[in-house]
């Protein structure tokens, strides 16, 4: 008789606080009159109740709610995507209006069935949430877009206050954990949105827990630094669904910390580390400290 498959038992450090407040029920209607769509809820992240009922922020996922890609590690859909809905970044920006946003978190599925990425949707929404609120900073997280050139200038020439691109994962891996995504083209993406507007910071995230080294999340940091990333966010691999990879590690918050002094000794201006830790959280504080990081070392 075959054993059956052990899981890892999750640490108490993991344990999620649910907040279903006004503030939480609220922007979770307007989502809805809106015909919206977060990565918060497609993506199941572990920090919706506290971003959406504590800190009443939250990432807008443009460009529909089917993503062209299979990612081993992501709860999103994957399919054939719908036609573009061109009154999207209006509605997003009149959402952002109404929340009083201070910093605004757009993100999108990939996109690979549009010669653009969607490039052209991401780039207007950024310019419709700037006339509507122009004191909100505006931090995009695209794809690669395939990786090509003339999809990131349209969107780094809409002059977002930070471009996130994750890398995801270490070098080894990706090919296992990642669809049609590479570790180099990525590496190359945020190189790329650096050069076309150095004054705009580059953030990146791993997510750990997947059969990593120690070894191989400190070759990554290198990696990114030596592609001048600026923010680099840690967090913990959770399977969000059985059909999805299994974690093979839960580190423990010292080991977070560790990482994150690591980080901020390669020279990241900013580093975000922690089991519940996800690319957009804490967002708005992240590029505030990265700003005056800049400022003092200028």
């Amino acid at each position: 008789m075959a054993k059956k498959e052990e899981h890892l038992r999750k640490p108490d450090w993991l344990k999620i606080k649910l907040n279903t407040n006004e503030n939480y029920t609220g922007l979770k209607k307007m989502m809805r009159e809106k015909n919206l769509h977060t990565v918060c809820e497609e993506a199941r992240c572990p920090n919706i109740h506290e971003c959406w009922a504590v800190r009443k922020t939250a990432t807008f996922m443009i460009l529909g709610d089917v993503c062209t890609r299979a990612c081993r590690f992501c709860a999103v859909k994957t399919g054939l995507p719908n036609e573009l809905d061109l009154n999207e970044p209006e509605r997003v920006a009149d959402s952002v209006e109404l929340m009083g946003l201070k910093h605004a978190v757009i993100t999108a599925v990939a996109r690979d069935d549009l010669k653009d990425g969607g490039s052209g949707v991401y780039a207007e929404t950024v310019r419709a949430v700037r006339r509507k609120s122009p004191f909100c900073t505006v931090e995009v997280l695209p794809s690669d877009m395939m990786g090509r050139y003339e999809n990131l200038k349209t969107l780094m020439d809409a002059k977002p206050d930070i471009l996130n691109h994750n890398i995801e994962t270490v070098k080894r891996l990706t090919p296992r954990i990642r669809a049609r995504a590479t570790y180099e083209r990525s590496l190359e993406f945020l190189r790329r949105a650096k050069e076309m507007q150095p004054e705009i910071p580059t953030k990146s995230s791993i997510m750990i827990g997947l059969g990593e080294t120690k070894e191989e999340i400190i070759e990554t940091m290198d990696d990114l630094r030596a592609n001048n990333v600026d923010i680099m966010t840690i967090g913990q691999y959770l399977q969000p669904t059985k059909k999805h990879l299994k974690v093979i590690k839960y580190y423990h918050p010292d080991e977070f910390a560790e990482l994150k002094e690591i980080a901020l000794s390669k020279g990241f201006s900013h580093c975000e580390s922690g089991p519940l830790v996800r690319s957009s959280y804490h967002a708005d504080e992240q590029v505030n400290a990265a700003s005056k990081r800049q400022q003092e070392a200028n």
